[in-house]
């Protein structure tokens, strides 16, 4: 089985392969050398909503299978796919800058997954004083529900849409997907770590058993 130690070496190597296939993408003709931390930077979110959209389909698995293993990878994912989220946020501030020369804080691509990290993160703070787990599997599931299709209603002013794929470039959709594999997978692996942990020390409850 896995040690968390194991799993914590493995984030680190994913991270690392991450950010080596990032480097080696090929420039854009527009951004040149830049585009390579917006390829990053769009990986990074893709992987943000990975884990969110798989936290609500294990809290839905465990609310109907009543199995705590899925609740406790609800939990885990809810909480890495926050921390993804949350980094995500100064990261496009950054790609704001060098991409366009200034923020645009209005842009809507920016302005809603704002207001959903802040509604996330209010989430996980309440689920992780209850001591009931189905509650947090409940709370993913309604939360990546919503957040799904306010992202799906977002359109843009700045922003372009799908611009990895827009691309005439095929290499660059190859290396982007690349980077969300290797991204993924360590995301993968930090859920791992977190999983079963709780937080304020406060203990969780499932159908047949207690997470400590």
């Amino acid at each position: 089985m896995l040690t968390k130690r194991t799993a914590l070496i493995a984030f680190f190597l994913f991270f690392f392969l991450a950010l080596l296939v990032s480097w080696a993408s090929p420039p854009e003709k527009t951004l040149g050398a830049i585009a390579r931390l917006v390829y990053f930077h769009g990986a990074w979110v893709w992987t943000a909503i990975f884990c969110i959209i798989a936290s609500g389909m294990s809290g839905l698995l465990g609310l109907l299978v009543r199995n705590r293993g899925f609740h406790s990878w609800s939990q885990a994912l809810g909480r890495v796919g926050l921390f993804y989220w949350l980094l995500f946020l100064p990261m496009s501030l950054l790609v704001m800058q060098l991409t366009w020369n200034g923020l645009f804080l209005a842009e809507p691509r920016f302005r809603v997954p704002l207001n959903l990290a802040i509604i996330g993160l209010l989430v996980q703070i309440g689920v992780s004083l209850l001591p009931d787990l189905v509650w947090t599997s409940v709370a993913n599931l309604l939360y990546s529900g919503v957040f799904f299709w306010l992202m799906q209603a977002t359109g843009s002013v700045l922003h372009p849409e799908a611009p990895i794929f827009s691309s005439q470039g095929s290499s660059i959709a190859l290396f982007f997907l690349g980077i969300v594999f290797f991204l993924s997978l360590s995301a993968w692996m930090l859920a791992y770590i977190w999983q079963g942990l709780s937080v304020f020390g406060v203990k969780k409850e499932v159908p047949g058993g207690m997470i400590d």
